[in-house]
């Protein structure tokens, strides 16, 4: 934008804010709108695959060199340092998505009930319903008791449809996927819906991963999950090519690519779709009211996460000091993530070598 001018500040927070309406990956849907406006549909597949591709290919390999070295004792000794640094990373993000998202008291309380209902085993897709529709009728009601506008009903009518039926739709989801076989077929399509309705930091993403991987599918253990982020942790590029990682995992590398199509091909679609609309996009107040719910929830699914890979990750001394000392040199005196897994790294390492750790 400074350099080559191709774009003024305005618009660049016009395509910023475009690209947390919608679902998807953030940072890829940002250089996805800019392709587009500067070039139109050939700009947007050249920049979005520029983008994405590098980092695939970094994660590509390290989760071949995890499937054939991850068993030594060495590599599980780095592993276990950096995993208790990537949850400290995970809060740190949490803490200040949340300072920022919660706004308002009131958001502060979808945020909580959010976490509430993650703990209690509502569906993602179901809680981030009930909660953007929880927000835009509070909005709503906020408008008529401000301007005396006329109340529509419509999100009360979709809160109520979705809360009445939240416990047999979380029973059906639940025993319609769980223990379900393995096929390209149903890879593809998980982590299509998955780019498709994630809103939110990169890391919301570790939510629903866990609960159609772990939780119902059970393709993963909670410990692989975890393996998944850290190694993530040292490359560059959107937290969404974790689906590259978990597609090679779970078969070769036709089902990363798989995977990585699947989780990116909606924030292609969604751009294409939503780029002529952004000035409504931007100004519309519902769409601001519903992305506000949104993110909240959000946040309340990757609290709850975090506390389970927390206790599949922070097992022991060793691994809680790694843990706090972390969480202060990041809150505290904001140093780079990159250092701190590298420290974790190296403290597994010392740990084994004199410990046997």
């Amino acid at each position: 934008m400074r350099r080559r001018k191709w774009l003024s500040r305005e618009k660049f927070l016009d395509l910023l804010g475009a690209s947390n309406l919608v679902p998807g990956p953030s940072s890829s849907e940002l250089a996805i709108h800019i392709g587009y406006l500067c070039a139109g549909w050939a700009g947007l597949l050249i920049t979005g695959t520029c983008f994405i591709l590098p980092a695939a290919c970094m994660v590509l390999a390290l989760a071949w060199a995890y499937l054939r070295f991850g068993k030594l004792s060495a590599t599980t000794a780095i592993l276990c340092g950096v995993k208790p640094v990537v949850i400290a990373v995970i809060l740190q993000a949490l803490w200040g998505l949340g300072r920022t998202a919660a706004k308002t008291w009131f958001l502060g309380v979808v945020g909580l009930i959010s976490l509430g209902l993650a703990f209690l085993g509502l569906p993602p897709v179901l809680l981030l319903v009930v909660a953007e529709a929880a927000v835009a009728f509070a909005k709503q009601i906020h408008r008529v008791v401000k301007d005396g506008e006329k109340l529509s009903l419509a999100p009360l009518t979709v809160l109520q449809r979705f809360t009445g039926k939240s416990k047999t739709a979380a029973a059906t989801a639940s025993a319609a996927v769980l223990g379900a076989p393995f096929t390209l077929g149903s890879l593809f399509l998980v982590f299509l819906k998955v780019g498709a309705i994630v809103f939110g930091s990169g890391y919301v993403l570790l939510a629903f991963l866990r609960a159609d991987l772990v939780v119902h599918r059970g393709w993963l253990t909670d410990a692989q999950l975890v393996d998944v982020v850290a190694i993530g942790q040292v490359t560059s590029g959107p937290v969404f090519t974790t689906a590259t990682f978990i597609g090679y995992l779970l078969g070769t590398v036709w089902e990363a690519v798989l995977a990585t199509i699947g989780i990116f091909l909606p924030a292609f679609l969604l751009v294409g779709a939503s780029g002529p609309l952004i000035p409504r996009i931007r100004k519309s107040q519902i769409a601001g009211a519903f992305l506000d719910g949104v993110i909240v929830a959000s946040l309340g699914l990757k609290a709850e996460v975090t506390w389970q890979l927390a206790k599949a990750s922070i097992i022991d001394v060793v691994t809680v000091a790694l843990a706090l000392v972390s969480a202060v040199a990041l809150l505290r005196y904001r140093v780079n993530s990159a250092w701190l897994v590298l420290f974790g790294a190296l403290t597994g390492l010392l740990c084994y070598s004199m410990f046997r750790y």
